[in-house]
């Protein structure tokens, strides 16, 4: 896996994916994004050991020249055999801290798995009120009671005025791994 961040600027997908392909490896999977005027990347990077290997060792010459901070690190096979059911979980609410806290809090309280969580803030339409919107790909395990789950969800709207929505993930179907 290699992350990457730096400051923003023209090219850097450029750089780093030709950096990739001239070692001799390949991008799996990846998120790259904008965050505050800096741009961070990580990506599942696979290839033969030695091209590996190779790439691993050019990194910090490669974000010297890159102005990026560049790490890259071993994963593990994915966890087989878990069970579950996709989840797509979107929250709206005023801006306030703790509300990704307060919602992860939940989850992992009934054990579920976050997969994958974006956030973004932005201005109200009309008023200008800065906004906060959360949208989580859950993984929940054949455990898990739904009815108890949406229950806590409820509490937690009430709680802290949030606007929360559970439904399944229709467009998401559990990785298998491979194709």
């Amino acid at each position: 896996m290699l992350t990457a961040v730096g400051p923003d600027r023209v090219g850097i997908v450029d750089d780093l994916s030709g950096a990739i392909s001239a070692a001799g490896c390949n991008i799996e999977e990846s998120k790259m994004s904008v965050l505050g005027g800096e741009f961070a990347v990580i990506m599942l990077v696979s290839g033969p050991a030695v091209s590996v290997g190779g790439l691993s060792k050019s990194l910090p010459g490669l974000g010297r020249k890159l102005t990026l901070h560049v790490e890259c690190r071993a994963t593990h096979e994915p966890r087989a055999g878990e069970k579950g059911r996709p989840y797509l979980l979107e929250a709206v609410s005023l801006d306030t801290p703790g509300i990704v806290h307060s919602v992860t809090a939940l989850l992992r309280n009934h054990g579920i798995n976050i997969e994958d969580l974006e956030t973004d803030t932005g201005c109200a339409p009309w008023t200008g009120a800065p906004m906060f919107r959360m949208k989580a790909h859950l993984m929940v395990g054949t455990a898990v009671s739904i009815p108890r789950l949406k229950e806590d969800l409820f509490r937690l709207q009430q709680e802290n005025d949030l606007d929360i929505a559970l439904k399944p993930d229709l467009g998401r179907v559990p990785d298998s791994g491979k194709c």
